[in-house]
C-alpha cells in the first residue's frame, strides 16, 4: 500500500459527523450549511437533468459554465480572464489535487501555511513534494513574514494559500497579499490559491485574489468552489483559473482524476453565477448574523471568542475561558456529555500544534446556534 495512505486515520472531520449521527448531537464540526442555499439554482440543475444530455460533457467544462465563470470574477473581483483560462473540476479538493500533481515534480519544496485544510499535506507528499511549513500564531493569526522568508530556498516552487483561511475565519489583507506577491515574483514561486471562501467575508469585507496583484497573472492558479458560494457543499463543482502554462498540464492532470463533472450540476453553478450581487451580499449577511447570534452567545457565557472574518467557522480559546482542558479532550467531552460535536484546532496542523482551540461552525439555523450555545455554556460551567 502507498505509505503516505495506508497509516492516516480517518478525517476528524469525518470522525465528528460520524459520533453527531450515532449520537443525535448538534454538528457543530463538519463546515457544512444546515439548509440548502439558492433554490434557484437548485432548479436549475433539476431541469438540466430531465430536458439536457447527461453523457459526457467536455474534459475543460461546459463552455456555458466557463463563461459564467469569467463573467462572475469579472463583475464581483475585477479580474479580466478568458473562458479558455479556465477548468472546472469535480470540486475544489480535486482542483487542489490536480494542480499539486501537475505543478510539483520529485523533490520540489511546497510552502505551507499552519493551520492548513487537512488535504493539503498528503497531496504534497503524494505529489513528490517536500512540504516547507511556517506556523500562524494566535491571537491574531498575523501572516509569519520571517518564517515565509527562511522558509524559501533553490528548490523552492510552490506556494499553497488558503484565503480566506480555514479554520480560522482570517481574511488576509491588501498588504499581506502585496507582500506574498512580491516574495513569490522575487523567487520566481507559483502561488495556488484555495479562496473557496470568497463569497464569504464579513463586515463588509471585500474579497482580494491574489492572481488580481501587480506581477501575480502569470504565476497563480486560483481555486474556486461553487459548493461554498451557493451553500450546497455536496455538489462537489470547482473552478480553476490560470494562465495557459499553468492550466494546460493542470487539465492533464484533471483528466485522468475526474475527467468531467455531472453536466446538471454544472448548468445549474452557470446559471447561479449570473444571480445579481445584492443576491450575494444578501447570503453574507445571514452567515454574519449567524456568527454574531453564535458568538455574542458563548461570549455572554464566559467563552473567549476569537474574530472570524470569513468562512463558516469561528474559534474559541478554552485557556482564556477558563477551561483547563486540551481541545481535543473538551470536544470528546462536550460531544459524549453535552452532545454538541466540534473540532479541535490542533487537527489542523502537522506539527507543534496549540492544544487550546476549537473550531465550531456558525452556518445553522437560529435554534440550533441557541441549543448548541446553551450546551456549550453548560460544558464550560462544568469544567470552568
Amino acid at each position: 500500500m502507498n505509505p503516505i495512505y495506508c497509516g492516516m486515520p480517518t478525517t476528524i472531520f469525518e470522525e465528528m459527523s460520524a459520533l453527531a449521527r450515532a449520537t443525535g448531537a448538534i454538528n457543530l464540526g463538519q463546515g457544512f450549511p444546515e439548509e440548502d442555499g439558492f433554490p434557484e439554482v437548485r432548479r436549475a440543475a433539476a431541469e438540466a437533468l430531465v430536458s439536457r444530455s447527461n453523457q459526457y460533457p467536455p474534459m475543460a467544462g461546459l463552455p456555458e459554465l466557463r463563461e459564467a465563470v469569467a463573467t462572475h470574477y469579472a463583475a464581483h473581483q475585477g479580474l479580466t480572464i478568458p473562458p479558455s483560462d479556465i477548468l472546472v473540476t469535480s470540486g475544489a479538493t480535486e482542483a487542489i489535487a490536480a494542480s499539486l500533481l501537475a505543478l510539483i515534480a520529485p523533490g520540489d519544496e511546497v510552502i505551507l501555511i499552519q493551520p492548513l485544510y487537512d488535504a493539503y499535506l498528503p497531496l504534497v507528499l503524494r505529489a513528490g513534494g517536500v512540504p516547507k511549513l511556517v506556523t500562524m500564531e494566535p491571537p491574531k493569526w498575523s501572516l509569519p513574514r520571517a518564517a515565509l522568508r527562511a522558509a524559501i530556498g533553490p528548490r523552492t516552487r510552490l506556494l499553497l494559500l488558503n484565503n480566506p483561511v480555514n479554520p480560522l475565519g482570517k481574511a488576509l489583507d491588501e498588504e499581506e497579499l502585496s507582500f506574498l506577491g512580491q516574495l513569490c515574483i522575487a523567487h520566481d514561486i507559483v502561488a495556488i490559491c484555495d479562496e473557496v471562501w470568497e463569497h464569504v467575508v464579513f463586515d463588509g469585507r471585500r474579497h482580494l485574489p491574489l492572481i488580481g496583484m501587480e506581477g501575480m497573472a502569470e504565476r497563480t492558479v486560483k481555486i474556486g468552489s461553487a459548493g461554498k458560494i451557493f451553500s450546497l457543499t455536496g455538489w462537489k463543482v470547482g473552478f480553476v483559473l490560470a494562465s495557459p502554462a499553468l492550466l494546460d498540464p493542470i487539465a492533464r492532470a484533471h483528466q485522468f482524476l475526474t475527467f468531467t463533472t455531472p453536466p446538471a450540476l454544472q448548468i445549474g453553478v452557470a446559471a447561479g453565477l449570473a444571480k445579481p450581487p445584492a443576491e450575494f451580499a444578501a447570503m453574507r449577511a445571514g452567515y454574519q448574523r449567524s456568527r454574531d447570534r453564535l458568538g455574542g452567545a458563548l461570549a455572554g457565557g464566559g467563552y473567549a471568542v476569537l474574530p472570524s472574518e470569513g468562512t463558516y467557522f469561528l474559534t474559541i480559546d478554552l485557556a482564556a475561558s477558563g477551561i483547563d482542558e486540551s481541545d481535543t479532550d473538551f470536544c470528546a467531552r462536550i460531544v459524549r456529555d453535552h452532545s454538541v460535536a466540534a473540532i479541535p484546532l490542533s487537527a489542523f496542523y502537522s506539527e507543534n500544534a496549540p492544544r487550546t482551540f476549537v473550531r465550531l461552525c456558525f452556518a445553522k439555523k437560529d435554534a440550533t446556534l441557541d441549543d448548541a450555545a446553551e450546551r456549550l455554556i453548560a460544558a464550560r460551567n462544568a469544567r470552568s
